[in-house]
């Protein structure tokens, strides 16, 4: 890698990169748990139990190979995947609970 002409201006060019990901990330984050808000509330409405531990299993899995793919660390992905999942189990159990 060559040095930048302009360090600071090369900065700025790469945290607003950054700054455009996280906007992403977080727009996603949000379809997603649109999409498990729906699944929460079809397992109330058919008393499905709120966490799925198979479902769970094979999304690790799947997880874990596409960190791999993708040059992320395999323990991080699953770090998240579970953070978000935690969140998603509280969101089915609120639900079950409501109706």
């Amino acid at each position: 890698m060559t040095a930048p002409q302009d360090p600071k201006a090369e900065l700025l060019r790469l945290r607003a990169s950054i700054d455009n990901i996280d906007a992403a990330l977080i727009f996603m984050l949000a379809e997603r748990f649109r999409a498990t808000q729906q699944v929460g509330h079809l397992k109330a409405e058919y008393d499905m139990p709120a966490s799925d531990p198979g479902r769970e299993e094979q999304q690790v899995a799947r997880l874990r190979a596409l960190a791999e793919e993708a040059h992320l660390d395999p323990e991080f992905a699953e770090k998240w995947f579970n953070f978000v999942v935690a969140e998603v189990i509280r969101h089915h159990t609120e639900a079950a609970e409501s109706r």
